[in-house]
């Protein structure tokens, strides 16, 4: 029996732990929660499973943690597995933001071969860990898609990033035509907004809740994604999630629009370019195939079991051939100050569990 510990910030990572969970539970091992921030204990689902202090987490002594963070604590012991919180939304430099290496992990385990070349790229630089393709989590529930029932298409999902200079709902022009246009009732709107946007924000949104807008204060996305027709977003990750069903997108100053979009600048183009979409273009959806395939190719639901057949396989790997992680002072100082916990006590080596 291994003992799990699957480690989330915000809310958002139960969705991409939830599997991981039921998986984990079904094949006997243990497995309990811990979250960093004040917002996912406020939505915590699974209260008597989880970990409330650091010393409740050391005495636990988890053998493999699965971690839907930027950081995980470097003195807390156990393999640290990176499972990422969502896909390259390349709102960054192609290079950083969800390539950079922190120096907290052992093992990335990643979504598809666009991540998996560039992390073992890194893996040549920061020879400290070990990358392994599993496919991601989250997109368990995503698979099989439903079946459209009837042929009408009208539904469009919103859905928004939190970082403001890239985040439509920031947007009052845009806001204001999102308004009109569900006042028309043309289309029927479905909306999420990132649980890390301003209340007041949030607020104006859900003021627009009606006969044809409907707004879901929930981060269990994928039903909302199954029911969509189309997306329209701006440069959030929920587009990658959205564009493994093969239906398409349309974004809002996309900060890199690609082939696999329809992307428009000005909110006097976001009419023209729904109605489009809901055509499915054909050469927009080959681009979108094309895409998907190498951001994650498994449509079978078994990524959360691929995650931990890789964990446990890892843990018992002879890692003399990896480095010690980099020092790494100034992070391990953040995390200690951002928990309440100070200790000198760091694990530098991968922990590896010998064979019985």
């Amino acid at each position: 029996m291994y003992k799990f510990l699957i480690y989330i910030s915000y809310s958002y990572g139960f969705p991409i732990g939830k599997p991981l969970y039921k998986e984990i539970k079904k094949r006997n091992h243990e497995v309990k929660w811990f979250l960093e921030t004040s917002e996912a204990k406020q939505h915590n689902p699974f209260i008597t499973s989880t970990l409330n202090t650091i010393e409740e987490v050391l005495t636990y002594q988890p053998h493999i943690i699965l971690t839907a963070a930027n950081v995980v604590p470097d003195f807390f012991p156990g393999l640290k597995v990176q499972i990422f919180h969502g896909f390259n939304a390349e709102k960054r430099n192609f290079r950083k933001g969800h390539f950079r290496i922190r120096g907290f992990f052992d093992l990335y385990c990643t979504q598809g071969p666009s991540t998996t070349s560039i992390f073992k790229e890194k893996q040549k630089e920061h020879p400290h860990f070990e990358v392994i393709e599993t496919g991601w989590s989250k997109m368990d529930a995503m698979f099989p898609i439903p079946e459209k029932v009837g042929n009408q298409r009208n539904t469009i999902l919103i859905a928004s990033t939190f970082t403001k200079k890239l985040s439509l709902a920031f947007d009052e022009e845009l806001f204001n035509k999102i308004k009109t246009l569900s006042e028309k009732g043309i289309f029927k709107f479905l909306q999420i907004l990132h649980p890390k946007l301003p209340e007041d924000i949030k607020s104006k949104w859900k003021s627009l809740q009606g006969e044809n807008f409907l707004y879901y204060d929930t981060t269990d996305i994928i039903p909302l994604l199954h029911q969509a027709d189309i997306l329209l977003s701006d440069t959030s990750s929920v587009i990658q999630e959205f564009l493994l069903q093969r239906k398409p997108v349309v974004t809002f100053r996309h900060k890199i629009p690609q082939d696999y979009i329809i992307n428009v600048n000005e909110v006097s183009q976001i009419e023209g370019a729904l109605s489009y979409a809901l055509t499915y273009p054909t050469k927009k959806i080959e681009h979108i195939s094309k895409y998907i395939s190498s951001i994650h190719p498994y449509y079978d639901g078994q990524s959360s079991l691929r995650i931990i057949e890789a964990s446990t396989l890892f843990l018992h790997k002879d890692k003399s051939y990896l480095k010690n992680k980099p020092i790494n002072l100034a992070r391990k100082w953040k995390i200690r100050r951002k928990l309440g916990y100070f200790t000198i006590k760091s694990f530098s080596k991968p922990f590896t569990l010998p064979e019985n």
